[in-house]
Formats: structure tokens, sequence, C-alpha cells
């Protein structure tokens, strides 16, 4: 089936500017121009701008939507799998949290006693939920699924008191770094502080700590883009800084 600009729009609840601007930037071309001068869109086309919503709906930019669906690898089928898997960790992390707003009306309402604790569960969930979606199979693959499967164990048993301290040794970490980096001596007092504050930090969430995995932690944030954009955003050259500064802490270096 064909679809004018119009009626393309009015199925998929956009805008026809919307449309043309998607044709302007090149990630949904219409099939064809037809003798009076309208955007006809075919089946092809609407499935794409299918894919293009579900990756909207997950926060992908145009750009980054652009080069994926345009890859010569592109597979739509495992991308519906994948849209399919990422919306149904949305769904869990929603319903943990609409859980937690009853459990918290009920409370106050006086039919129920909460324990501050459960006040976070949610909030924890989604943290490791977010942080799974991000760095889970890199983390997998170096650590094992044993390690951190019991690090997402022990963030969600944390105390308020835990979490305010890790919430307040990550602040820490971070600008005892941008102090140490000014300076520029991974050796020096200020940058071995940040080390061992985040080695710290790191116990808050590791059942056991060993020097071996504190520096093979440090070298992943210069090899990782994710990482290193994280560490470098203020600062260029933080990431391998830090990575520096923990192999001369942990005497891997």
């Amino acid at each position: 089936m064909e679809y004018t600009i119009q009626r393309l729009g009015h199925l998929a609840g956009i805008s026809t500017r919307t449309l043309r601007y998607y044709d302007e930037i090149g990630i949904l071309k219409p099939a064809r121009i037809n003798s009076s001068g309208y955007r006809i869109y075919g089946q092809f086309e609407v499935d794409q701008l299918q894919q293009i919503l579900f990756y909207r709906e997950l926060g992908l930019q145009l750009d980054q939507i652009k080069q994926i669906i345009t890859s010569p690898s592109f597979d739509s089928v495992h991308a519906l799998k994948q849209h399919r898997e990422q919306l149904q960790n949305k769904r869990r992390q929603l319903d943990l949290l609409i859980v937690n707003v009853d459990k918290t009306i009920a409370s106050a309402e006086g039919r129920i006693m909460m324990s501050d604790q459960e006040k976070f569960e949610g909030f924890k969930q989604k943290m490791i939920d977010d942080n799974e979606k991000k760095y889970g199979k890199e983390i997998r693959e170096k650590y094992g699924d044993d390690t951190v499967n019991q690090s997402n164990a022990k963030l969600k048993n944390m105390t308020q008191e835990q979490h305010e301290q890790v919430t307040g040794l990550a602040e820490e970490v971070k600008d005892t770094l941008a102090q140490a980096f000014k300076q520029g001596d991974p050796a020096g007092e200020l940058a071995q502080k940040a080390a061992d504050l985040h080695k710290q930090w790191l116990t808050f969430y590791w059942n056991q700590y060993s020097k071996e995995a504190h520096a093979g932690l440090a070298q992943m944030y210069v090899d990782d883009e994710r990482f290193k954009a994280y560490y470098d955003a203020e600062q260029p050259g933080t990431a391998e800084f830090l990575r520096d500064a923990i192999l001369i802490y942990t005497q891997m270096a």
C-alpha cells in the first residue's frame, strides 16, 4: 500500500513537517515523487518509519538512528527484538516505581509500615538496569556473571546511610581527581588520594577487592569509549590520568 505524506503522517501520529525534515536529512526518503510533485511512501518506508519512532522512544538522536538503519548490516527483525527487550526493561522499571509510589501512599495514609530501605528499592533497581543496559555486556565478559550479580545484590541491599556514603564518595573521587589532574602527577599525593577514594567507592559494590581487578577496571576506563567519555567530559586525558594513578596505587605499573 502507498501513502501520501499527509496520510502517512496521520497513520503514524506525526506531522508532515517532521516527515519533510526526515526527507531533508536523509533518514527517511519517499519511495518516489508522483507527477503532481507529492511524496509517495511505500511499505519499506512505513517499516523504516516505525523503526525510527522506536529508536526515538528509546532516546536515540536522529544522527545515531540514521547511522544504524542505513548500515548495510542492519537487520530489522533483530532490531525489533532489541526494541522489545529494551521496552520490557523500561516497563519493569516503571512497574517498580509505581509499586514504590503505591506503598509510599499507603504508608503516608497509615495503612502500612514502610522501611526506609523500601522507599529507595525502585530507584536502586533502575540504577542497576541502566548500568546493565550501558555496560552489562562488557562488565560480564570481563568479570563474569557471578561477580556482577553479587555486586547488583549488594547495591539493592544498601541501607540509605550506605547509599548516601557511596554517593558522597563518588563526588569526592571526582573532585579530588580534577584537582590532581591539574597538578599533572599521577604519583603525587593528591592523585594517590583519588585512587584510594576510588578503591573505597568500589568496596561498596564489590564483595572482594583485589589490586588486579582494580587495575583492570582502570584500564577499561581508557579502552572503553563510553567510560573514557565520562571521565574526559570536563578535562580530556582524565581517564588516562586516573588509570595511571590506580596502576601506581595498586603497584601494577
